[in-house]
Order: structure tokens, then sequence, then C-alpha cells
């Protein structure tokens, strides 16, 4: 992991099209503003986490998926 220190309106740069901008700091908490292509998917950690859980719930559903294939048999 790479640790930086950044100050409000300071910025990084991930790739050549990913920016991420300090927008404000107030106690423990730090807003961020995040520029990307709209192809680039940004989540906060714990969506993410539930897109994952969802999707692998839903491929382990072999039932549910062979139901869904026979209807179009």
């Amino acid at each position: 992991m790479l640790a930086l220190s950044r100050k409000k309106g300071e910025a990084l740069m991930i790739n050549n099209d990913i920016e991420i901008t300090v927008l404000e700091i107030k106690g423990e908490q730090v807003k961020i503003g995040i520029s990307a292509p709209k192809e680039v998917p940004v989540y906060r950690k714990e969506v993410y986490i539930q897109i994952q859980e969802a999707n692998k719930e839903a491929t382990d559903n072999t039932e549910a998926v062979n139901q869904l294939a026979s209807l179009f048999k």
C-alpha cells in the first residue's frame, strides 16, 4: 500500500485519467472528490463488498440458473 500525505485542495493522479482531490478535512473525517472516466466504476468499499457477495450468491444458485435456462429451450 502506498501512503501519501495531502492537504486540502491537493490531489493525486492514478494512471492518466483518475484524479483524487482532498476537498475538506473535519476532525477524523476527510471528504475526497474523484474524477474518473464514466466506464471506471467507483464504489465505497462496503458497497463494493455487498455487490461482490450478491454476485457470488447469484452464481452459486445453480438451480435458479437451470430454471432460467429451461425457459429458453
